[in-house]
């Protein structure tokens, strides 16, 4: 093997692994179980890249690749496609997708792209999409799948031309949640409150904020914060329920500066 590729090193343990005489577990998987898996690994990737090393960057890029290595190991024994098929396939979709670089188009903005990468998804492999807002992955965060639609309909002009029609909108959206509140309908507090988020993505757009990321990050800080002040109840023997909430908030203040220290 040492003068094989690496790639081709890879999908020979994968074909191995998934033998007669491979791994009992590996052979025992199937498209449907190692769903989670490649979930998990794509957010490991991302939370690798926030965590800035590179080293750990690789790692997980590589057991993410496994996870696409794995589920084409499974679809090749099955007769469904290899991944050589996977690779050609991206590889077409790269060069479709991209006649400004491999064809004669030109194309000067990275709008200009987008406008035309929406008109050739639109009649690929055949069908001709009904709407741009088609393609999305049903189960994609709801965060991230805002933004992205949001996006899609910009591509066509469907948006704010100013951040300040997008702060008023907030606002609106904001007046109408708390009006929803002061009527106490529940369906209609949970209706409110959705449009709030919505505007609040929207923002994110023009402030040029992914707002999942935004999202993750103050969550971790949350956790970071949160466990300083576990840790002073435990070095001072006590239940963190019987902290006050006043010392609860000096305790997340002193976390703070120690995150700006």
């Amino acid at each position: 093997m040492k003068n094989e590729k690496e790639i081709d090193k890879l999908l020979a343990i994968m074909a191995e692994l998934r033998s007669e005489s491979g791994c009992p577990w590996d052979r025992q998987q199937t498209m449907e179980s190692l769903k989670p898996f490649v979930i998990e690994e794509a957010y490991e990737v991302v939370e690798a890249i926030d965590g800035g090393d590179t080293g750990k960057v690789c790692e997980e890029l590589g057991d993410l690749l496994l996870q696409i290595v794995f589920q084409a190991q499974i679809a090749e024994e099955a007769g469904a496609f290899s991944f050589d098929d996977v690779v050609a396939a991206i590889n077409d979709k790269l060069l479709r997708r991209h006649p400004h670089v491999f064809g004669k188009e030109k194309a000067d903005s990275a709008e200009e792209v987008l406008h035309r990468w929406e008109q050739i998804k639109k009649s690929e492999n055949g069908r001709e999409r009904h709407s741009i807002l088609q393609g999305l992955p049903r189960d994609l965060p709801a965060l991230l799948k805002a933004h992205r639609l949001q996006d899609r309909a910009a591509r066509v002009g469907f948006d704010w031309e100013h951040l300040s029609q997008v702060l008023e909108k907030v606002e609106e959206e904001l007046g109408e949640f708390r009006q929803a509140l002061e009527e106490k309908d529940g369906e209609q507090i949970e209706g409110e409150f959705g449009d709030v988020l919505f505007a609040l993505v929207n923002l994110s757009r023009f402030i040029k904020v992914s707002p999942e990321d935004a999202l993750r990050k103050t969550i971790s800080r949350f956790i970071s914060r949160f466990q300083h002040i576990e840790e002073y109840a435990f070095r001072e023997g006590i239940e963190l329920h019987t902290l006050s909430l006043q010392e609860m908030d000096r305790l997340w203040n002193e976390a703070k500066e120690l995150e700006r220290q």
